[in-house]
């Protein structure tokens, strides 16, 4: 079966539907999510994605992340993901969504209305290897002096969203 994400306009108005791939070489806006989850110290939990991914392998990223399916609400898709990407369940709740067009290669682009969720977890995640080549926690400033000194091991969304997700994240897991 084909995967289609859901095209939305700016205000995240549903427009139609595509195929994720076309919707990617295309650049066309379609919804998607990011998870963010922290452990009780405070560190975040990241994925390095599997290197045979079609876009972005082998770099390091957010929880999870990936796109909601027709008739499918994102938190549901989101703790979907969790469970399929990292084999783990937790609360979510909603932070913020920001809007970025970024070209991974000479033809695909990720443009995207991404809705972010935060969870709080001392799960040890359980990743798929499809998925997943590895994972770790890291201090937020760790990662953020990383993300400097070293861009090209980070996905394109985490580097324009982190600022964001610093500024908001203790206020919402104090919130949890």
């Amino acid at each position: 079966m084909t995967e289609k994400v859901i095209l939305v306009n700016e205000n995240d108005l549903e427009i139609g539907l595509m195929e994720k791939m076309e919707a990617h070489l295309q650049g066309c806006l379609h919804r998607a999510f990011s998870v963010f989850i922290f452990n009780t110290k405070g560190e975040l939990l990241l994925q390095q994605r599997a290197n045979d991914k079609y876009h972005s392998g082998g770099k390091w990223t957010n929880t999870c992340c990936s796109h909601p399916r027709h008739g499918e609400t994102t938190i549901d898709a989101a703790n979907r993901r969790l469970q399929e990407e990292m084999g783990m369940h937790c609360n979510l709740i909603y932070g913020f969504h920001f809007i970025y067009k970024a070209a991974l290669s000479d033809e695909i682009y990720e443009h995207e209305y991404d809705h972010v969720f935060f969870g709080l977890s001392d799960s040890i995640p359980v990743p798929n290897p499809a998925e997943v080549a590895a994972y770790k926690y890291l201090e937020m400033k760790v990662l953020l002096n990383d993300l400097q000194a070293h861009p090209e091991e980070y996905t394109e969304w985490l580097k324009i969203c982190f600022g964001r997700v610093m500024e908001t994240y203790r206020e919402i897991l104090d919130n949890m």
